[in-house]
């Protein structure tokens, strides 16, 4: 039995999904397969970017923000998917040798009408530098199975 249900993530719930220091070579490695702008592949046209310097791909920002997610709570959950996020920001640059830490919100949590077996958990995850400077931010709802969805039948 997963340890986190619908049940779980009541509003004003925080979760601390943990850290991971951005790597140099998945930072190069994530923009030649799937981000090739010059600004996150070349030292020399990142210094002369916007950004000043060589910075993570905001893709693989959310990638490595996932990853954070499910070793903190997904992968030991009902989690049946999601419908998608909402209001996804890049604050700052993410650069190689930052530490990123990832927290959860819930900001709403509701039972689905069409689907009672299914809870809705509405989220902000906010991620913040070793600096302690918000890099990212994102809300978005989740979909969990209840424990209790035996007794609304």
């Amino acid at each position: 039995m997963p340890r986190y249900a619908f049940e779980d993530f009541p509003v004003g719930c925080e979760i601390d999904c943990g850290s991971r220091v951005v790597d140099r070579d998945e930072v190069l490695s994530f923009a030649a397969a799937y981000d090739p702008q010059p600004l996150h592949l070349d030292e020399q046209a990142a210094q002369a970017s916007v950004l000043g310097g060589l910075s993570a791909s905001g893709w693989h920002t959310c990638a490595m923000v996932m990853r954070l997610m499910c070793d903190a709570y997904l992968l030991d959950s009902t989690s049946q998917g999601s419908p998608g996020i909402d209001n996804l920001r890049w604050l700052k640059p993410v650069r190689p040798g930052d530490t990123l830490s990832v927290r959860m919100v819930v900001q709403e949590a509701r039972v689905s009408q069409s689907r009672p077996a299914i809870g809705l958990v509405r989220s902000q995850w906010q991620v913040r530098n070793h600096h302690g400077e918000l890099v990212l931010t994102m809300e978005g709802w989740g979909m969990f199975g209840r424990r209790e969805a035996g007794n609304d039948r």
